[in-house]
């Protein structure tokens, strides 16, 4: 536990020990560590210093590890002793120097310092350091869900942007910004939560409680313990996932939370009742909707329009209006706003202040992306007559099916409402007969027998023949990133053959 003061100190020596090394304005340090006050710190302090830092998820496959640290070419490194013995091969192949190693899970690794000896008898002034807000101070790694991760480039600017934007619903329900207590299991060191979560409670002067790894039971503990006021949730599953600790659990006291955030899907209302009556009538639940390179996001609250959430949730993905610091639209593929063509599929574009710089080494994929004048998402939406947003997919996760386009996040919404499903990928496959066909890649909930035909029967019920999957292929575990997206590219490709030699027209 640490007060601001403490917490300023320590970034400030960091910044000079950092410096001392010998680094110079705009290089790079990376992070090879998972959620820690440190790793916090470390990325403070090398932004004081005015360098960048290059977070990189831990669970990364060696040659990605290796790519990264192509395109970043950090000077140095800081590890987590957890990680270590991921991280040594990669790092040595790279010529790559580890300096702090962040002692949890382990002693330093050879060649480095623990962060305690790293700050020791550096200065706690603030360095001499002159700092724009259209500098650079961080790389963070897109996600990969269909290419190699590219490198994203935040300013300053566009931390404090974000941080704004998400202050004004963090803060809900409290008479002070300063009472704002944020809590979250969920990466933050590497992912771009940190810029609307981490830096957020900083801005208001609030507290951040954080845990190291997604646990339902511990998160539970945490909003009982912390009283915590604001939860970064990540996903509709996993507020499910708490809202059933707190139903088996009714010794712990959920009612200081006032406000939950999620993304990617629509929230059950059930579940939503459900938390309403652990945490009080007045909780604010809200979807977000943005990505790596822009993190101000669309936000749709279903308190705000109750009657369409209920009709639509969870098969319909609302994500609404724009937060106040972004603008943005739907454009087709000639450029050409559809604000008044509601219903007609296009892309989310976005401008804000609280966005990429571009790509890092990559001026023809940032070229591409902000063509138009537009960033382009890679996120088919439309708009619907009220002028609200409904996300229909991923471009690159659409489901093209004789002669159909089906939305794969739609039927992983109804898959989600039958009790023996806890997680479920839909995709397309090659197939004989419909090019591809809708095929669900599921995991059973703990102790179910559930079957192929009874979620086939099941989606058929509430979907139209042609979104419908085709077969359903039951799984222990589904490749996902950081943030809790299913790498889909990986599933296409480990069951591209199911279909083949079939002539069912199923």
């Amino acid at each position: 536990r640490l007060t601001y003061r403490q917490a300023d100190q320590l970034a400030n020596q960091i910044a000079h020990a950092l410096l001392a090394r010998g680094l110079d304005r705009g290089d790079v340090v990376m992070l090879f560590c998972e959620n820690s006050v440190e790793g916090c710190l470390i990325k403070i302090g090398a932004a004081k210093a005015g360098l960048v830092v290059a977070p990189m998820n831990p669970m990364m496959a060696p040659d990605m590890v290796s790519a990264m640290i192509r395109l970043a070419e950090p000077r140095l490194a800081v590890v987590d002793a957890e990680f270590w013995t991921a991280a040594e091969a990669p790092f040595a192949a790279n010529g790559l120097e580890v300096a702090v190693t962040i002692t949890i899970g382990g002693g330093p690794v050879p060649g480095s310092v623990s962060f305690s000896d790293f700050v020791r008898d550096q200065p706690v002034t603030e360095p001499d350091v002159e700092i724009h807000g259209d500098d650079i101070w961080e790389l963070l790694f897109t996600s990969g869900t269909t290419a190699l991760p590219k490198g994203v480039m935040i300013s300053h600017t566009c931390s404090y942007m974000a941080a704004y934007g998400f202050a004004l619903s963090l803060t809900r329900g409290l008479r002070l910004e300063s009472e704002l207590r944020v809590g979250t299991f969920l990466p933050m060191l590497y992912h771009v939560g940190d810029q609307p979560f981490t830096y957020s409670v900083f801005l208001s002067g609030g507290t951040l409680i954080l845990g190291r790894k997604p646990d339902p039971g511990r998160i539970a503990e945490m909003i009982a313990e912390e009283r915590v006021t604001a939860l970064w949730a990540g996903s509709p599953m996993m507020v499910t996932a708490l809202d059933r600790v707190l139903t088996q659990r009714p010794g712990l006291d959920a009612r200081s939370l006032k406000v939950i955030v999620y993304g990617w899907a629509a929230l059950p209302p059930a579940t939503l009742t459900s938390m309403k009556q652990h945490c009080g009538k007045d909780l604010l639940v809200f979807e977000i909707f943005g990505q790596t390179e822009s993190i101000s996001c669309h936000r749709f609250w279903p308190d705000k329009w109750p009657e369409l959430y209920a009709r639509t949730a969870p098969k319909q993905n609302y994500v609404g209006v724009p937060s106040p610091v972004l603008a943005s639209t739907v454009l087709d593929p000639e450029g050409q706003d559809l604000k008044s063509s509601p219903g007609t599929p296009g892309e989310a574009v976005y401008r804000s202040p609280s966005m990429m710089s571009g790509y890092y080494r990559d001026e023809a994929a940032t070229r591409e992306a902000f063509r138009f004048g537009w960033f382009h998402s890679g996120d088919s939406c439309v708009y619907d007559d009220e002028g609200l947003r409904v996300m229909l997919d991923r471009y690159k996760d659409i489901v093209k099916t004789g002669g159909e386009n089906v939305s794969s996040l739609r039927v992983e919404a109804v898959l989600g409402l039958h009790p023996g499903v806890a997680k479920s990928a839909v995709i397309g496959l090659p197939h004989p007969h419909w090019g591809e066909a809708v095929t669900a890649v599921v995991i059973r909930t703990p102790g179910a027998s559930t079957t192929e035909a009874e979620l086939i029967a099941h989606c058929r019920a509430a979907l139209a023949g042609y979104e419908t999957p085709k077969a359903v292929v039951f799984a222990d575990a589904l490749p996902e990133t950081v943030g809790g997206k299913v790498l889909k590219y990986k599933l296409r490709t480990t069951h591209a053959a199911h279909y083949e030699g079939s002539e069912a027209l199923r």
